[in-house]
């Protein structure tokens, strides 16, 4: 595999790439022993698009798969593609936009399944595009892609090299930033999120950076019920989102 290749796997990554970009596909193994409805809807992708399919055994498939659980069905890809885009594309998106903008930012969430997850719920939230720093965090690895369940192949996923001042960009162009902050005074349900906004998360465990924090308009937290003091990072940023849904619509 060259430095240009990339490794999809998981049946809902592998379909989304099928059909969305099936262009990217070089290679596609699937199990040889497997015959379900689901491998079934794969194949009938394919061989729609003009796609060769290689039968593998587990031993193979696990090699290809680097020993993640693939589901038998693995892809070589042009890394190139995905929705990852630089700051001046996210910019441009921006200013194309014909409705308030609603970004997701995360700031050094370095788990892969939190990001798939996180990237999932923006999908489903109608978010315009996921910003995260390209130091100490998590990219679009072939976990995140798998977690994502194809939100990586349609959710436009940018790696700033700054995060402080992408956050500094956006208030000038208007953008209200709200902060997760488990010790913020308002609730999350008490803030307006009708306007053009970006929310923003912290790491797992440490939360919003100091800057982050301070380049935040507002802080909010979700409120807690028992014992709990805090949720996953991405089950915060679902609960975030779609309350800026609810009060969207």
């Amino acid at each position: 595999m060259t430095a240009v290749d990339t490794v999809i796997y998981g049946l809902h990554a592998v379909s989304a790439v099928l059909r969305h970009e099936p262009e990217r596909i070089e290679s596609l193994w699937v199990d040889r022993k497997r015959h379900d409805q689901r491998l079934r809807e794969v194949l009938e992708l394919a061989a729609a698009r003009g796609l060769a399919v290689q039968p593998a055994g587990a031993t193979e498939l696990d090699r290809l798969a680097n020993g993640a659980r693939h589901q038998g069905v693995v892809a070589r890809c042009h890394a190139a593609a995905a929705r990852a885009c630089d700051e001046d594309a996210l910019f441009a998106l921006l200013d194309g936009l014909a409705v308030p903008p609603l970004l997701l930012v995360l700031d050094g969430v370095q788990d892969p399944h939190n990001l798939g997850a996180c990237l999932r719920s923006a999908e489903a939230a109608g978010v315009h595009a996921v910003i995260a720093p390209k130091d100490a965090a998590a990219g679009l690895t072939p976990t995140v892609r798998k977690v994502a369940c194809g939100a990586a192949e349609r959710v436009p996923f940018v790696q700033v090299t700054n995060l402080a001042r992408t956050l500094r960009e956006f208030k000038a162009r208007g953008l209200w930033l709200v902060g997760a902050a488990g010790e913020a005074d308002a609730c999350l349900f008490d803030l307006d999120l009708r306007g053009p906004l970006a929310i923003v998360l912290g790491a797992e465990e440490k939360g919003l950076r100091r800057l982050t924090r301070e380049a935040c308009d507002y802080l909010g937290r979700i409120p807690m019920s028992g014992g709990a003091e805090s949720l996953n990072v991405s089950v915060a940023t679902g609960v975030f989102l779609f309350e800026a849904v609810r009060q969207r619509r």
